[in-house]
């Protein structure tokens, strides 16, 4: 039984391996919502991610015996890293089984701290499979990402960081993947604060939640296919859904152009770098999904920021030009010295900064003396791309919007 004694217990026991993490307010958030909004971050934890807390937690209480035959764990970097750091730091042999595309930040940071890493699988399930034949052959001690008591408690000590940092929080928001962390949360926040509403969000592309607290019983997602791989889990666990069925009020999903809106904002106006499974909650606020918040205490936890740098920039690159900051159009000129300089002078008048440009004289709708250009630009938004598209066309050049992607 996870009870709010244990996840004290876990505390005490995790207090030299994982931090205790800021609680920041937003006032863009707020200003936004009309809610007062804070950000518990766990992309500042020690690994990036909360799940150094319930892997930590459940390193610690193995046996001596246990010690010695090593542990091993499936995850898709978060829970890897907080496994390996724990066992590292007791010098207990560790191996992780990372799905084959998992993220190479993540995959390294692993590496780093000493674990043997098996790379295999395109998703979360098919590395969970290969981790229990490992562990079947060689007697290592498998750790649960999720569903496991000394995990889930673990995982419930943010939920009492959380109301130690805000007294009376109305609404914790919470990503969900196999649910160990919205568990323990729940526990640790209902057992001192029963009026306080927990809800989960999941990814639309892999929800399993939703649908198996729709049908009353386990039910696993068909795909994996998001941003948010730290959520994506196709399955829950067995002890973490009657859990969830228990504590948390809703469970809300987003997509990914929610969530990579959501990690866009993040860096933008919290300067914080969140990986989208962390940026589910922000995604959920923004959606509209919650109702009217207006006067509410809502706390989000900002789950992990471990993402690979190439991932970020493409989804950065993606944000900005769903919110309006980029723009590309094409345009057509006289192919003679000099055409070029009067079109970019219509820019200029603007105030619109040029990031790339690229000349094609071929193309059956192009005169013999004509040559075409592709531009991106940077815009202060949509109403500002649609005004610098009228002013070019007015200059005389027509001027159509193409796709970023």
């Amino acid at each position: 039984m996870i009870d709010l004694d244990r996840i004290r217990q876990a505390a005490a026991r995790n207090q030299d391996v994982a931090l205790v993490t800021p609680l920041l307010h937003s006032r863009f958030l707020s200003d936004v919502t009309g809610a007062d909004v804070w950000l518990k971050a766990e992309n500042l934890q020690r690994t990036g991610s909360f799940k150094v807390r319930g892997a930590a937690n459940r390193v610690q209480l193995l046996t001596a015996e246990e010690r010695v035959r090593g542990v091993i764990a499936a995850s898709a970097g978060n829970h890897a890293q907080g496994v390996a750091v724990a066992a590292q730091a007791l010098g207990v042999p560790c191996t992780i089984c990372m799905p084959i595309d998992a993220s190479l930040t993540k995959v390294e940071a692993t590496r780093g701290y000493g674990a043997r890493i098996e790379l295999g699988g395109a998703a979360f399930d098919d590395a969970l499979a290969r981790a229990r034949e490992i562990c079947a052959d060689e007697g290592s001690v498998f750790i649960s990402p999720f569903d496991d008591e000394d995990v889930i408690a673990g995982q419930g000590t943010l939920g009492l960081e959380v109301l130690e940092q805000l007294a009376d929080p109305d609404l914790v928001i919470v990503p969900c993947g196999g649910g160990g962390l919205i568990s323990g949360t729940a526990i640790a926040i209902h057992e001192q604060r029963p009026a306080t509403r927990i809800v989960g969000v999941q990814a639309e592309a892999c929800a399993p939640f939703v649908a198996s607290l729709a049908a009353g019983a386990v039910t696993a997602a068909t795909s994996a296919g998001t941003i948010a791989d730290g959520i994506a889990v196709k399955r829950p666990g067995e002890i973490t859904f009657p859990l969830v069925q228990q504590y948390v009020e809703q469970m809300l999903t987003v997509d990914d152009e929610q969530i990579a809106a959501a990690m866009t904002l993040l860096v933008e106006r919290q300067k914080l770098v969140v990986e989208g499974s962390g940026a589910a909650g922000v995604a959920a606020l923004m959606s509209g999904q919650l109702g009217d918040v207006a006067g509410k205490r809502v706390v989000i936890v900002l789950s992990g920021g471990n993402i690979d740098l190439l991932l970020l920039q493409g989804i950065m690159r993606h944000g900005l030009t769903s919110a309006g900051r980029y723009m590309r159009f094409t345009t057509r000129m006289a192919d003679r010295p000099g055409s070029l300089r009067e079109f970019l002078d219509v820019l200029t008048a603007e105030r619109v900064n040029i990031v790339d440009m690229f000349h094609h004289r071929d193309g059956t709708d192009l005169g013999v003396k004509d040559t075409a250009v592709d531009i991106t630009v940077e815009t202060k938004d949509h109403a500002h791309g649609e005004h610098v598209l009228e002013r070019i066309r007015s200059s005389g050049y027509p001027a159509e919007r193409m796709s970023l992607n």
